[in-house]
């Protein structure tokens, strides 16, 4: 009796997890938040996998992009919790880690610590744009067709990437490309993992891509692509990139284009996944995101974390509707998860087994997810229809999201020009168009 009343007036535990997350005043309970916190863990734990794997391709050591990739996300994930205390968990971004990789490393030949110092820069623009407010207004100055249109290449891209990695797609000297041949064990693995992975998200399975690549990793073992973990926990090898970032490097080199794709990519990420989540717990109001800036920061602040221990830019998951789904209304959910995230950089041994043959199905399956934001383009209007479609094609066939999103807004610019729709087009843009044309100029002329 005494402990009830203790708790029903603020005291004890519990009534402080209650006062700080507001837990009746979201109509939640600890039991929900813990529940949509594990799920949200589970729907998302794929990334502890995918990110060392992929950034590995650029010559980062594995070890140190397992550790920066659970504490970058749990960082982030935390201070989303306790500071805007929303049940929208961070990691790595599957579009940008990809960009980082192919486009930025391996395309233009920037070296991996260099790239780092351009995310850590990047987060430190985000942060300074989020606290001073200008981030609504780059939002508002950016076409919405070619809004729309950016995730939907980068997930055709990522897809690509996917179906390359696992030899599905390979090249093909009379056609440039075709198809794989189904006697390579690793061709076998990527699509047996992607028809499990596809079958699980029909059914609604949580942790559907976690639990598809751990299935896929069990074939590849017979096929002999995979092997026995020596053991199973291990203490993280942090030195290959905790720290080693190149400002120096970064801020010598003219790299505007690179940094204006990971705010503009990690921009609208965010804010359509902070539009998403809110809608669907019924914490928008009056379709408006409350604490909007304090959601904002976290993501600034997790790509700054990311970049200074070994990652890519760190964004907002879509994947966090699973857990309101499960009932999470508040950060207490991600306390939840920022704690198994900093449990699973322990678990190593394990993840070292998993192929990339075994992880191409779930870049292929997040690129799929990505593409449906097309089907909100304005096609039967051809101003906003062409710079789309340049947008949606040219990030894959050019193998870079920069390429992609600089011809849709030059496009954009001509197209509306052209058509006498000149006062739709903003300062901001017509700044944009005018130095995409002259980075084009130069490069034609260099």
């Amino acid at each position: 009796m005494q402990q009830s009343s203790m708790t029903r007036h603020g005291f004890g535990q519990r009534g402080l997890i209650e006062r700080f997350f507001k837990l009746s005043e979201n109509e939640t309970t600890v039991r929900r938040e813990i529940l949509g916190g594990l799920t949200t863990f589970v729907t998302m734990a794929y990334i502890i996998v995918v990110n060392p794997s992929l950034l590995h391709e650029a010559g980062l050591p594995l070890d140190g992009v397992l550790f920066a990739t659970g504490v970058s996300a749990a960082a982030a994930t935390l201070v989303m919790g306790l500071y805007a205390n929303y049940p929208i968990a961070l990691a790595p971004g599957m579009a940008l880690n990809a960009y980082f990789v192919y486009s930025v490393v391996l395309g233009m030949k920037v070296p991996w610590t260099t790239a780092l110092g351009v995310v850590f820069i990047s987060g430190t623009i985000f942060l300074i744009l989020t606290l001073t407010r200008i981030r609504e207004q780059i939002v508002n100055g950016i076409p919405s067709c070619i809004k729309l249109a950016t995730p939907a290449g980068i997930g055709l891209f990522i897809a690509f990437i996917g179906l390359k990695n696992s030899h599905l797609i390979v090249a093909n000297p009379a056609t440039f490309v075709g198809l794989g041949s189904f006697a390579d064990p690793q061709v076998q693995t990527a699509a047996f993992g992607f028809l499990v992975i596809g079958l699980l998200m029909s059914r609604r399975v949580n942790g559907s891509i976690l639990i598809g690549i751990a299935i896929a990793t069990v074939f590849a073992g017979f096929r002999g692509l995979a092997h026995w973990p020596s053991g199973v926990f291990s203490l993280p090898d942090v030195s290959g990139t905790l720290l080693k970032l190149d400002l120096k490097g970064a801020l010598q080199l003219g790299l505007f284009e690179i940094t204006f794709v990971f705010l503009f990519v990690d921009l609208f990420d965010n804010v359509g996944t902070l539009v998403g989540v809110c809608e669907q717990a019924g914490l928008l109001r009056d379709g408006k995101i409350p604490r909007a800036n304090r959601a904002l920061v976290s993501d600034a602040v997790g790509s700054i974390f990311g970049s200074l221990t070994g990652t890519s830019t760190v964004t907002s998951y879509i994947e966090s509707a699973a857990g309101v789904a499960a009932g999470a209304r508040t950060g207490l959910s991600n306390v939840v998860v920022a704690g198994l995230f900093l449990l699973a950089v322990f678990f190593s041994p394990l993840i070292g087994v998993i192929p990339s043959a075994a992880t191409a199905p779930a870049l292929i399956i997040v690129g799929a997810l990505m593409t449906r934001s097309v089907a909100s383009v304005l096609w039967s209007d051809f101003t906003e229809a062409l710079p789309a479609f340049v947008t949606l094609v040219a990030t894959p066939l050019t193998f870079s999201v920069a390429t992609g999103l600089s011809l849709g807004l030059v496009v954009f610019t001509v197209m509306k020009t052209g058509a006498g729709k000149a006062r739709e087009i903003s300062v901001l843009l017509w700044v944009l168009t005018l130095l995409f044309i002259l980075r084009y100029v130069y490069l034609a002329i260099g």
